[in-house]
């Protein structure tokens, strides 16, 4: 592919301080906690009770809007601080990417003292967060309907397995059962794998996650519109079958059912990325131009009016997987490097199949400032991708790394006078 143009890459609000690095292609944040007033979010807080990946994914990206999420744990700290690799104990690398823009408080709900002070705390917030069952919340007197008692507009936010009242509701739920339910290693196995297999992320908690910010951001806009806050249930099952069965309803979409479940381009066989003579890359023709010059690139473009299967959309989708391997077969026959720059000029989708140590020096994340290096008091220097939502007039940010155990509970006791 051909050298991109070089150009100057634009300054967004929220990266005050910033400026490029000489030691590789990142930047240098220097953290402003200050800057978190300018958020989208600013006067906003939060009061997280959620631990592990879901919910910490969702309340960082509030905080990254700006909102005041103050976290927290028990005093032996969220299990996912154990999670290496780390430098030092209890700030593992998945606790330091999911728990940025947040303060640390410690308090063992169990004792009624530490519990009045979370209480305390709650009546000076707009929102709590949660992701243990509701009959836990209960027990530790937590309920919505304490909660509501003392301040009525405090939205409650409970992410947890399954929605409330069906024979699944107690069951325990983790980003692998949850898969499982929303039939992941199953289509896996439809679409070509050997053995059932899970996406090898946090799929489940993450998609969860972003349900979980926008589910409170509705709550809090009918607040002001009401005047009152609200629980809100975002369950994990039910989350990720609103991914899945988007495409794969199918023809269940209707009733009676006019065709089976799954989505044949989805399920496809021979949907992966295409070998090539020293590699893979990503291609995709989708419309009628980009089969026309998919095809007069390899010399055959007659095929796209004499092939009915090359015509219309609704006759490649019949026979997908054929067209899949008719490519495949193709692009055997050149490099990767060749292909990019061939498709690429004929205005064809495509992508190189990136490695995980790719990114690190990927030119498109360098030039849009995609890496920050964040200073960290106790743990060096952190390598962070920078929030992707960019707004020009009330900036996203990272201001303020991920906190030690406990780090602000003086703190944040002392603003509420305890």
């Amino acid at each position: 592919m051909g050298k991109p143009a070089q150009r100057t890459p634009p300054r967004w609000p929220g990266l005050h301080g910033c400026r490029p690095t000489t030691r590789h292609p990142r930047l240098t944040s220097v953290t402003d906690t200050t800057q978190s007033l300018l958020g989208a979010l600013a006067g906003l807080r939060v009061v997280d009770l959620t631990g592990v990946v879901l919910g910490p994914y969702a309340t960082q990206i509030l905080g990254d809007y700006g909102a005041d999420v103050i976290k927290i744990e028990p005093p032996g700290g969220d299990i996912m601080r154990q999670a290496g690799p780390m430098k030092h104990l209890g700030m593992g690398h998945i606790f330091i990417n999911t728990n940025r823009n947040k303060r640390s408080v410690v308090l063992d709900l169990r004792q009624a003292e530490q519990r009045e002070a979370l209480l305390a705390l709650c009546d000076t917030a707009d929102v709590l967060t949660y992701n243990i069952r509701p009959a836990s919340m209960a027990r530790l007197g937590l309920s919505f309907e304490a909660l509501h008692a003392r301040n009525p507009r405090l939205v409650v936010c409970g992410a947890y397995g399954y929605s409330e009242g069906g024979p699944y509701s107690d069951w325990p739920a983790y980003d692998d059962l949850i898969q499982g339910a929303a039939c992941i290693p199953w289509l896996m196995t439809q679409s070509g794998s050997h053995e059932p297999r899970y996406v090898p992320a946090t799929f489940a908690d993450r998609v969860t996650g972003l349900h979980m910010v926008h589910a409170v951001l509705a709550a809090v806009i009918a607040r002001y519109r009401t005047g009152v806050g609200q629980h809100v249930e975002v369950p994990m099952f039910e989350c990720l079958l609103q991914f899945v069965l988007g495409e794969h309803l199918g023809g269940e979409t209707w009733q009676p059912p006019i065709a089976p479940m799954g989505h044949s381009r989805m399920l496809a066989a021979n949907r992966k990325p295409y070998a090539t003579q020293d590699g893979h890359i990503c291609a995709l023709m989708y419309t009628d131009k980009h089969w026309q010059s998919f095809l007069r690139l390899i010399g055959q473009p007659e095929l796209f009016t004499t092939n009915p299967r090359f015509g219309t959309q609704s006759q490649r989708i019949a026979h997908i997987d054929a067209l899949y391997d008719f490519v495949g077969e193709h692009m055997r026959t050149r490099t990767s490097a060749q292909w990019l720059q061939d498709l690429a000029q004929h205005d064809i989708p495509v992508m190189p199949m990136m490695k995980l140590d790719d990114l690190l020096t990927d030119p498109h994340l360098t030039a849009t400032e995609g890496w920050l290096d964040i200073p960290h008091p106790h743990e060096g220097l952190l390598r962070q991708l920078r929030p992707p939502v960019r707004m020009t007039n009330t900036p996203t940010g990272v201001w303020r790394p991920a906190p030690t155990l406990g780090q602000h509970t003086q703190e944040v006791l002392r603003e509420i006078g305890r």
